[in-house]
């Protein structure tokens, strides 16, 4: 009986190592499905992971935390005369940047990457009716001066730091998207991405998009034009299932091979899915500069009371949820700038879990009557506010549940309303329409100044063409110093004393709540080899091509 039990082991192996080698086709799961497919209007990190196997930025940090080229040749460097700083007509300090595009680039329809692709795009980008998400690095170019098809130098009215990264443009094809631009109004919805996001001609990664299943999956083949190494699968499905929940069954049943770290499974969830399993799966938890916080619309005028706001960081115990949600992988954050980052400041000023606290700002701030436990003003107006999120995010959905106790108990009624992430994000917050509160992360690159997030002129709103990310609305002269000195003092010293001002002005002013850092979990089949976490915002799937099936 023994022999034979073993015998069948064996067999069931010997099937099990055969079937993977013999794998051609990778099923990837994630919890959001992309509200659109142009790569430089809105921002939806289940785009990004996407994209990242069909397109290459110019410039990324890699899994080491270290710049390299993608698109480009080879990395813009003032030592080498790649990058000069000079005088710019207003007399300031400018800057001149040069990229070659890689000779054997080329759009999935055959026809080469060029500059004629990147004058576009910055023709694009300059327009705020275009619907860029950030059209600031495209209007600080005053100009570009075009050497051949792969060679170009940007001129920038102003000189940062982060020369290298900032003007690497998310190039569109200038011979399809020319004629959708004609009227840039309507280019958000005219954009090919949009109306023919199978035409090869959008792409040039290792894959191409063929086939798009709105709400539901995906499919990626193999672009024959790719230029470097020939990737291992010959379709990749990636499945969207926006309920957390069902995706580990999905895993378990075979329906997907592989949850996506960066939009997949939330850490409590992988905990849950270990307990039960790990006889065919590998769990490797990344921390990284991902950072879950809750914005606050600071238009409203019960927000636009600072008490307030440092009453509802006060009225919650951050380090309690992540102890007992996440068994302490995902620590409490006291802004938005990691630990990790080697600009962070550890004096940054800190909240402590304090009701009492929370119950004396808040009736300092007039909210002082109590009726069956919720706090009322002298107008006779109830302390109610909305707390908004992505629907079916399981975990974000215990954790406002966590926080509309917590906060209930110092007065303050919370109303629970979540969408579907692509609704959350694609409109609501996207477009400044949540009323109170919109719980979600950010992720960002390695010494990444927020200026998007938190200058005051990134503000969405329809005269901009609702571009910038700064969805609280956030207005603070000394943050906007902050932000524009944090992008040219270089020096070491000087520039961690900027950081430190920015950190903690951000903390005093809180125009979102702090609440973790997220650690992603990456629950792989044990046969799937090659993925890479980077821990920041630069996803795997940009290295998609290193995949591959091992025993």
């Amino acid at each position: 009986m023994v022999r034979i039990t073993k015998i069948l082991m064996a067999a069931a192996l010997l099937i099990f190592a055969t079937t993977a080698t013999a794998k051609d086709t990778l099923t990837i799961g994630i919890s959001q499905f992309p509200r659109n497919f142009n790569p430089n209007i809105e921002s939806m990190l289940a785009k990004s992971y996407i994209l990242a196997m069909a397109r290459r930025p110019f410039v990324v940090y890699d899994a080491d935390w270290k710049l390299r080229c993608m698109l480009c040749t080879e990395l813009p460097d003032l030592k080498k005369g790649t990058a000069k700083i000079v005088t710019a007509n207003d007399g300031e300090k400018g800057l001149e940047v040069t990229y070659t595009i890689r000779p054997d680039a080329v759009w999935g329809d055959g026809v080469p990457v060029t500059t004629k692709d990147v004058m576009f795009t910055w023709k694009v980008g300059r327009d705020k009716r275009s619907g860029f998400s950030n059209i600031e690095p495209y209007k600080r170019v005053a100009k570009i001066d075009v050497h051949n098809d792969k060679k170009f130098t940007v001129h920038v009215s102003k000189f940062t730091c982060d020369y290298r990264t900032r003007y690497s443009i998310g190039v569109l094809p200038a011979h399809i998207e020319a004629k959708n631009f004609a009227d840039p109004a309507q280019y958000r919805i005219k954009s090919a991405y949009e109306t023919d996001t199978t035409n090869p001609g959008l792409w040039y990664g290792p894959y191409r998009v063929t086939e798009v299943a709105s709400g539901s999956h995906i499919v990626l083949e193999p672009n024959p034009t790719w230029w470097g190494k020939k990737p291992a699968f010959k379709k990749v499905i990636v499945k969207a299932i926006e309920k957390t929940s069902a995706l580990s069954a999905n895993l378990l049943s075979g329906d997907i091979d592989y949850i996506a770290g960066e939009v997949g499974l939330t850490v409590d969830e992988a905990l849950a899915f270990n307990l039960r399993t790990r006889e065919n799966f590998v769990t490797q938890y990344k921390s990284g500069l991902i950072y879950e916080h809750i914005d606050l619309n600071l238009d409203n005028p019960i927000l636009k009371d600072r008490r307030v706001r440092r009453a509802l960081i006060h009225g919650i115990d951050r380090a309690g949820i992540s102890t007992q949600l996440f068994r302490g992988h995902q620590p409490i954050s006291h802004g938005q700038t990691n630990p990790l980052d080697t600009v962070y400041d550890k004096k940054v000023p800190k909240y402590r879990y304090n009701p009492p606290k929370a119950r004396e700002l808040l009736a300092a701030a007039g909210w002082s009557e109590l009726r069956k436990g919720i706090r009322y003003n002298a107008k006779g107006e109830r302390l109610q506010l909305d707390l908004m999120t992505t629907a079916g995010n399981k975990s974000r959905e215990l954790v406002q549940q966590v926080l509309q106790s917590q906060w209930r108990s110092v007065g303050i009624d919370i109303r629970i309303r979540n969408e579907p992430a692509r609704v959350f994000f694609g409109e609501t917050v996207s477009r400044r329409k949540f009323p109170h509160m919109a719980m979600y992360a950010w992720i960002s690159a390695p010494e990444s100044v927020p200026r998007t997030t938190l200058h005051s002129t990134m503000i969405p709103s329809a005269d901009n063409g609702w571009s910038g990310q700064n969805y609280p609305g956030f207005a603070n002269k000394a943050m906007d110093k902050a932000l524009d000195d944090a992008e040219v003092v270089c020096d070491e010293e000087p520039n961690k004393a900027v950081w430190r001002d920015l950190q903690r002005i951000y903390a005093e002013e809180l125009p979102a709540i702090p609440l973790y850092f997220r650690a992603n979990p990456f629950i792989m089949p044990k046969w799937l080899k090659g993925v890479v976490p980077t821990g920041h915002q630069f996803a795997t799937t940009l290295w998609i091509e290193d995949w591959y099936v091992g025993k």
